[in-house]
């Protein structure tokens, strides 16, 4: 049988913190290998059609592509700094990948099996948010260059991962039948579990285990910055984590370290999903309703009286009147994008938002002009049917499995091939069928099929 061997000694580099981007690196010497350290074996179980495609900021390891070695350390380093195009994940060429999503500098992404290992990360691992990796004991490895499993206490090896979300320093596993379990910083209580002011989440081995909500089964998660939002089956949400900016929509402005019910107006819908990226939370019901809390700065989430911070849910429903039912939703850094069923954007908030360089702040929902998406005369069809928000970039995906991005081009993470920022719309030459795209601050995961 093919197999696939997956080594714990890769060379690292050390970052101050995931929370500093752009401060020194710290100069170490790399890792030498232990010809006694275990190797572990996984059967290539590729089976399905699927393809992962990554791009943006590639020194943090994030991409999961590797480095190529040079004749000194600084040839090496700067032989691959940015993927400015999408690149096909070799990963994803090996294994059934099920789910995938991006922190700030990290990526995870499941994979259908039933073996031990069921999530692997990549990146940035300075609060042991994609577990706990050492190619000598007492050393943990602050970043990964390529993906290594994450090891989980699973009670089952039939269970399986259905959901996976990342936040700044943290990571939400969604499973079939077991919750969720948390992994990363916890100073907030964004993993859901007591705050310990003085525990060291640099090589932590802690993962938190969270089976139920409510006395029900969690069937989504979802990552903010430092906050965490659950939805249980029957549409209640649930949060944890910082609160200053009313993030967690608990009625007040503290850190929650217990998940607990949002309160205000979604206590009695049915929701169907949460978004969130920064401090800025929407929620959608089962009917296209439009909710929103934390966050607003500028008028994300639009009161009677003006106020930057919302620490409860309000209904949008007014604020999106004659705009349709909503399918889709999306919270960036300081905008959110909902698309409707009849296939059309709409932007508010600050930023880059798709409507030209004119155009960076709008208090009511603007829409983005169809034909940036494709639709016209000759391909009158053509609909939006996903959107999804980075810190500072935006993306869509239209009924043809083409992706849209635009916004901040940080690092490249827009995968136009160049570094400059996107005020319109701009189709992304990803050559495969568009299913799911995740954003963050500089990088960018997309999960497709082949068209053939």
């Amino acid at each position: 049988m093919n197999t696939i061997k997956i080594i714990f000694n890769r060379p690292c580099i050390r970052l101050g913190s995931c929370r500093a981007y752009g401060t020194k690196k710290k100069k170490i010497p790399e890792p030498e290998e232990d010809k006694n350290l275990p190797i572990f074996q996984y059967p290539i179980s590729k089976k399905s059609d699927r393809r992962v495609y990554v791009w943006g900021l590639a020194e943090t390891g994030a991409l999961g592509v590797h480095l190529p070695r040079g004749t000194s350390r600084k040839k090496y380093k700067n032989n691959f700094s940015y993927a400015w195009h999408p690149m096909r994940s070799s990963f994803a060429e090996r294994f059934d990948v099920t789910e995938i999503a991006c922190g700030y500098g990290f990526t995870v992404a499941s994979i259908k099996t039933d073996e031990q290992h069921k999530v692997f990360g990549t990146g940035i691992n300075t609060d042991s948010q994609i577990g706990y990796h050492a190619p000598r004991m007492g050393h943990p490895l602050e970043i990964l260059l390529s993906p290594a499993p994450i090891y989980i206490p699973y009670k089952s090896l039939e269970t399986q991962v259905i959901g996976l979300d990342a936040g700044r320093a943290h990571t939400l596993v969604l499973t079939d039948n077991e919750g969720v379990y948390t992994l990363g910083n916890n100073a907030y209580g964004q993993c859901g579990r007591k705050i310990n002011p003085n525990e060291e989440h640099r090589g932590s081995m802690v993962s938190h285990n969270i089976k139920s909500l409510g006395k029900e089964k969690i069937t989504s998660v979802c990552c903010g910055q430092d906050h965490s939002l659950f939805v249980t089956e029957s549409g209640k949400v649930f949060a944890c984590g910082w609160g200053a900016d009313g993030q967690t929509g608990l009625g007040h402005y503290d850190n929650q370290a217990i998940p607990a019910q949002v309160k205000g107006d979604i206590t009695s819908e049915r929701v169907v999903k949460v978004a969130s990226t920064g401090d800025c939370v929407l929620a959608l019901n089962e009917h296209g309703e439009l909710f929103g809390w934390g966050n607003s700065e500028y008028g994300q989430v639009p009161m009677a009286k003006t106020q930057q911070q919302v620490n409860m849910s309000y209904a949008l429903v007014n604020f999106t009147k004659g705009l349709g039912r909503i399918v889709d939703i999306a919270s960036g850094g300081s905008f959110c994008m909902i698309a409707n069923e009849h296939g059309d954007v709409f932007v508010w908030g600050y930023g880059l938002l798709g409507l030209g360089p004119n155009v960076q702040h709008a208090d009511k929902p603007k829409q983005i002009p169809p034909a940036l998406f494709g639709r016209n005369e000759f391909n009158p069809e053509c609909m939006v049917q996903k959107v999804a928000c980075g810190i500072g970039h935006l993306a869509a995906i239209t009924n043809n499995g083409d992706l849209y991005m635009w916004g901040r081009n940080r690092y490249g993470c827009l995968g136009l091939g160049n570094s400059k920022d996107q005020n319109f719309p701009l189709r992304v030459a990803v050559g495969a069928h568009v299913l799911k795209v995740v954003c963050s601050v500089d990088h960018t995961l997309a999960m497709c099929r082949p068209f053939v």
